[in-house]
């Protein structure tokens, strides 16, 4: 799972979901994406899932400028090509809120703190759980 910003939502969505990149510090995380695994966004923000697409490459290392960083530069240097699957606008984005209590990866917090599940860059879920937001989206 991504977790993004709206704003390199669309640089993604832009590129018509060719490629990804994520935060320098998820090198070892990239090294283990193949393709055929599947990823979703989550944007931060609005709170909600918008796109789930299939990884079709090895991760790779490109630090040139597509995605922003807040805080500290970081050109989103690890990288991995993608085909779109299921895709939706910001504005329609599934809240997660609504799926929440189905998705086995938020059960590490309390309920009440449910969002803190979507904080960092790139996170590893579960086949039932990818499968339980790309349900919601394909609604």
């Amino acid at each position: 799972m991504v977790v993004t910003t709206p704003e390199n939502y669309r640089r993604t969505r832009a590129r018509r979901f060719t490629v990804q990149g994520v935060k320098a510090r998820h090198r070892h995380k990239v090294e283990r994406i193949a393709p055929g695994d599947r990823v979703c966004w989550y944007l931060v923000g609005i709170a909600g899932f918008v796109a789930t697409a299939t990884v079709t490459s090895p991760g790779f290392e490109d630090a040139r400028p597509i995605w922003v960083s807040t805080g500290r530069p970081d050109p989103y240097p690890w990288r991995f090509k993608i085909a779109r699957d299921v895709v939706r606008d910001p504005e329609d984005a599934i809240p997660a809120a609504s799926i929440v209590d189905r998705l086995a990866f938020t059960r590490r917090w309390p309920r009440a703190h449910w969002r803190l599940a979507f904080q960092g860059n790139l996170h590893e879920i579960g086949r039932r759980d990818f499968a339980v937001i790309e349900r919601a989206l394909a609604s």
